[in-house]
């Protein structure tokens, strides 16, 4: 509508001219004309238009102002354009209409105006570092795009910096963030840039550090470290301090740091006291904040002791040992023992059962439970050597019994250790679920009282039959620990027994190596299921027939003799009796000692005969006979003859021949045994001589008592008896005729 109003004055205005004369001064000029002169002004800047008609006054006119073409609304002579919108560019004219006549004035020349925006401005941080510190300092740099003549001026938290005006500034950190801006001003225009945008910069309070040490109480001798940490931040540098934050640690041979690491090698008890750590980064002057202060001690490693749980030196093969390690202090451990410097055992009790022990050089030491670092030192070397399990060892005194006799069992171990119980057992015939000997000649049944700590046993053997086997074994510990049974042992009675008796041939005690000589187990009305026995070095042998000698019926024949078939001899049945024993000596000499193979009846006679191996081509010219070493008959026959035996005949009896000595044999003598009808006789004699006795004593008394009578009737030392009916004797003294009367 106005664009139509404006062309229709345009046309009316020339229409109107057009009649003018030319006298007419023609058409008033509009001139448009902008203060101030340049096309181009700044957002901010601003720019005022003045349009003048050449003709009268200004207020003559009322105006027209046009843009690109387009009619504006202001009608003042002046027009006031604003930079602040950048759409204001353009082509700006202007037209006059005179008040009075109505009439237009030229349209004016174009001003053309620019409207430009202001430089930008914007913070740029050189600091390159992520996590900034309170204390930090931070380097801004200010950038605008346009021209270089700038003046910077610089806020935060929209509070100008007076004193910070370079395009770059350094800024100290305080411990509050901030929001940082610049903007540029110069003398000429563009006189400002925009204010930039907001640059955040936050700032963390200081880290704290934390000190922390490993071992403590620490050990002499041993490394220490201390390690401190201020967050996951890297690039920290490590201060160390001892006895104050202000006596930094200096740094020696045994004192050393690494990275975040502070290394005591070889503690000493002057390393001990406070330490504290700090952070630092010395390009930015940073520090962390002090770590609390620990205390280092530094002591003497806790000694282990070793011992061995046992009440005795020796350990056998299958026992059980126990272990102990024992180490001052109180802490929370684990034991740990070795064998050759070798882990075997590692747990928190102090003890180490070894089931079954074993050889090796044993040593512990203390771990700390929550590292398993040694804590203690090494204890001191057990050696333990297991020996093979022991035998034990019996012994029987006297071997050869009389009758009434007791016996002693003696028990020990081959090795000289200590702690057993004795166990005594007697030998029967092997027995299938009896315990029984290794080679399972017999087996063993126990005899009360077992097991005490006395190494000795009393027994006085029952019955007739003297003649029995024994072992022993000893035992310790818990469990119980068994050595292995004892050889068998026996004593002997040489006596014939009355249900079997073991016969010799010859009957001799002695014989002659490369001779026959025939044993037989002999029992009344039956003489099988009898073994014979034989004892010689400290072992039981059986088996005539098929180890030695030859055996038809019950007659075991040796028909080649040996040294080594000396030994004592005895027959055994199959529910355990025995025969009488004989203690048979084969001599490979050149002079043997015959003796009977059995005791002799006291009142017997007997003869001892020296016999030379050759005795029938060169007999003994003379022979000396002793008695239990003492020479006691010198005889050229070879015999020495004792007519009626008796006790004090009993002993070790050998011969000499021109200084060649036979071997020594025991010749055993009993006493009389008496049967039923001597004991009958006996009682018969002995009562005879008493009744004699007694009469022999009655007639001495008789005699004495009839010649003492007569001495005093004679002597009127008694009166006869008065009768019975006279009176009594008279009062007063009575006077006795005297001897001469």
């Amino acid at each position: 509508m106005e664009h139509t109003l404006f062309c229709l004055l345009l046309l009316l205005s020339t229409h109107i001219y057009s009649g003018h004369s030319e006298d007419d001064d023609g058409q008033a000029k509009a001139v448009l004309t902008k203060h101030p002169k340049p096309s181009q002004i700044f957002s901010g800047e601003s720019v005022t238009l003045r349009c003048t008609i050449q003709r009268g006054k200004v207020t003559d006119w009322k105006y027209t102002w046009s843009k690109d073409g387009v009619d504006l609304p202001s009608r003042k002579h002046k027009y006031e354009i604003s930079g602040d919108n950048i759409s204001n560019s353009g082509d700006y004219r202007c037209l006059g209409k005179h008040i009075g006549n109505g009439t237009y004035s030229e349209w004016s020349d174009v001003v053309r105006l620019t409207v430009t925006a202001l430089p930008t401005a914007s913070v740029k941080m050189v600091t390159t570092q992520e996590t900034l510190y309170s204390g930090d300092t931070v380097k801004l740099q200010c950038v605008i795009s346009n021209y270089t003549d700038w003046t910077y001026h610089w806020l935060i938290n929209k509070e100008r910096l007076s004193s910070q005006t370079s395009k770059t500034t350094t800024i100290s950190l305080s411990d509050q963030a901030g929001q940082y801006q610049c903007q540029g001003t110069r003398t000429r225009r563009p006189q400002n840039s925009y204010l930039s945008s907001s640059l955040h910069i936050s700032v963390t309070t200081l880290p704290e550090t934390t000190l922390s040490v490993y071992p403590n109480p620490a050990y002499t001798g041993k490394t220490v470290t201390l390690t401190c940490s201020v967050g996951s931040d890297s690039g920290w540098r490590y201060i160390w301090y001892k006895d104050n934050t202000k006596k930094v640690v200096t740094l020696s041979g045994r004192h050393t740091t690494t990275g975040a690491t502070f290394t005591i090698s070889s503690a000493a008890e002057s390393d001990q006291g406070l330490y504290w750590c700090q952070g630092e980064i010395q390009s930015r002057s940073i520090s962390s904040i002090i770590s609390d202060p620990v205390t280092i001690t530094v002591k003497e490693r806790p000694a282990a002791v070793l011992t061995l749980q046992l009440n005795w030196p020796q350990i056998f093969s299958g026992e059980t040992v126990t272990l102990r390690c024992d180490i001052q202090g109180g802490e929370k451990i684990e034991y740990a023992f070795y064998n050759s410097g070798m882990s075997v055992y590692t747990k928190t009790e102090p003890e180490y059962r070894i089931s079954p022990a074993k050889n090796g050089l044993y040593t512990c030491e203390g771990l700390q439970k929550r590292n398993g670092l040694k804590h203690s030192q090494t204890s001191n070397a057990i050696q333990l050597t297991v020996l093979d399990q022991p035998q034990a060892v019996l012994s029987v005194s006297p071997q050869w019994l009389n009758p009434g006799d007791s016996v002693t069992l003696s028990c020990g171990v081959k090795e000289s250790s200590t702690g057993w119980r004795f166990f005594w057992y007697q030998t029967v015939p092997y027995t299938a679920g009896l315990p029984s000997l290794s080679e399972r000649s017999y087996s063993v049944e126990p005899l009360s009282g077992s097991g005490t700590s006395e190494d000795s046993y009393t027994l006085i053997p029952a019955g007739p039959s003297h003649t029995g086997g024994y072992v022993c074994r000893a035992g310790r510990g818990d469990p119980v620990y068994d050595t292995i049974y004892s050889e068998p042992q026996f004593f002997w009675s040489g006596d014939p027994q009355t249900s079997v008796s073991l016969k010799i041939r010859p009957n001799r005690n002695q014989h002659f190596t490369s001779k026959s000589l025939s044993l037989s187990c002999g029992e009344k009305g039956n003489s099988t299921g009898w073994r014979l026995k034989r004892y010689r070095e400290k072992a039981v042998e059986s088996g005539c027939g098929s180890n030695w000698g030859s055996i038809a019926g019950s007659t075991c024949t040796i028909r080649f003799t040996r040294k080594k078939d000396s030994g004592v001899y005895w027959c055994e049945s199959g529910s355990g009796e025995y025969s009488n024993a004989v203690n048979i000596t084969v001599a490979d000499g050149p002079l043997i000692l015959e003796s009977p193979a059995y005791p002799i009846t006291e009142g017997d006679s007997v003869t001892l005969r020296c016999t030379n191996r050759n005795q029938e081509t060169k007999p003994n010219p003379k022979v000396d006979f002793y008695k239990d070493g003492v020479l006691i008959r010198n005889e050229t026959t070879g015999e020495m003859t004792i007519p009626a035996v008796s006790k004090s005949d009993e002993g070790s009896y050998k011969c000499t021949s021109i200084k060649v000595i036979s071997p020594e044999s025991w010749v055993t003598v009993r006493g009389v045994t008496p049967g039923p009808s001597t004991s009958v006789l006996v009682g018969v004699v002995v009562g005879l001589v008493v009744a004699g006795v007694l009469l022999a004593i009655l007639l001495v008394l008789l005699c004495r008592y009839k010649k003492a009578k007569r001495f005093m009737l004679q002597h009127n030392v008694l009166a006869p008896p008065a009768p019975e009916d006279q009176p009594g004797p008279p009062t007063g003294p009575r006077i006795y005729p005297g001897p001469g009367s």
